[in-house]
């Protein structure tokens, strides 16, 4: 013997809107994460850059400070001037395939500072394109007083 079954009003199951709904929800999420992803990857690489800029500056920074600068030898001996750091173009050590090489562009200033201790300021400066966004600037600066 068969049991009648009792159906509802309406049938159940999801409606066309619904569907396209949820499809459309989803959409919006599966494109939100892969913004984030690309945002992501974007700033990890704008980080490397950078880092690989101040890695550049760094040994800049300490050719400044193994360059001999003794005022009170006889002759007096001042290696730590401008012209001793020409303006140079270094490859960036980042991870490349092919020929996607990133250059920098290195400035190096030395001034002497007006006070009545004898001290210099060494400002190293490397500017880097990323990607189109424009050139990107890594400084340091850093004091030097003669050899003791």
């Amino acid at each position: 013997m068969k049991v009648p079954i009792n159906l509802p009003n309406h049938p159940s199951g999801f409606t066309l809107t619904e569907v396209v709904m949820s499809i459309a929800i989803a959409a919006l999420l599966f494109a939100g994460i892969l913004n984030g992803y690309v945002m992501s990857a974007k700033r990890a690489e704008l980080s490397a850059y950078s880092l690989a800029a101040h890695s550049l500056a760094m040994q800049k920074i300490e050719q400044a400070r193994a360059c001999k600068w003794d005022p009170s030898a006889y002759p007096a001996v001042d290696e730590l001037i401008s012209s001793n750091f020409p303006v140079t173009i270094d490859e960036l050590d980042i991870p490349v395939s092919g020929t996607n090489k990133v250059y920098a562009t290195n400035f190096t200033v030395i001034s002497n500072l007006p006070t009545t201790a004898p001290l210099k300021v060494v400002s190293v400066t490397w500017t880097w394109p990323f990607l189109s966004r424009g050139v990107y600037t890594n400084t340091m600066i850093t004091y030097r007083a003669p050899d003791q």
